[in-house]
């Protein structure tokens, strides 16, 4: 059921030292291409890493919370290009939340690395220093980074306790 994979899902940030195999990324890769997208617009564009080095320079890519995907042994890098839609960040984040849930499916782990808005140092903005490491396109912007691979660690799901439910409320009529 997926209220059960619902219910799994954690934000794993330690990973093993084991490669992804290739039929596993396919299907992470169609996960993230069925999803819906306002006007069926599609504006994004994803860039799967699997070369190390270039791992390990994404994980540089700003100065607090990215240290951890030097050791991803995959990195999918969600872009979109914010001519085609405005509503872009949705449509990226929408892929996204698929991504993860479909590396939960599939026994992997998945965290999420935000990248638009952040600094990478005190001169450049986390999204130019990800784009000039991938060497993106002009104009293509840089929602986030999914680190993704075996998991290193196991992490229980959240209990039902820390649900906010006091942030739910009902209108009838």
């Amino acid at each position: 059921m997926f209220i059960d994979l619902l219910r799994k899902r954690r934000s794993i940030r330690q990973f093993q030292e084991k490669e992804v195999e290739q039929e596993k990324l396919e299907l992470l890769i169609e996960a993230m291409l069925r999803a819906p997208s306002s006007r069926s617009l599609n504006p994004w564009e994803f860039v799967v890493v699997t070369e190390k080095e270039t791992i390990k320079a994404l994980a540089r890519s700003k100065p607090h919370g990215a240290a951890f995907v030097k050791n991803a042994p995959l990195v999918i890098v969600v872009c979109a290009d914010p001519e085609k839609c405005d509503v872009w960040i949705e449509d990226c984040s929408i892929a996204s939340i698929l991504l993860h849930l479909a590396a939960t499916d599939l026994g992997l782990g998945s965290c999420w690395v935000q990248v638009r808005l952040r600094g990478h140092d005190g001169q450049q903005s986390a999204e130019a220093y990800v784009a000039g490491v991938l060497g993106l396109k002009e104009g293509l912007a840089v929602e986030a980074m999914i680190a993704i691979g075996y998991p290193g660690e196991e992490k229980k799901g959240h209990p039902p306790s820390s649900l906010l439910v006091d942030r739910v409320s009902y209108r009838k009529g």
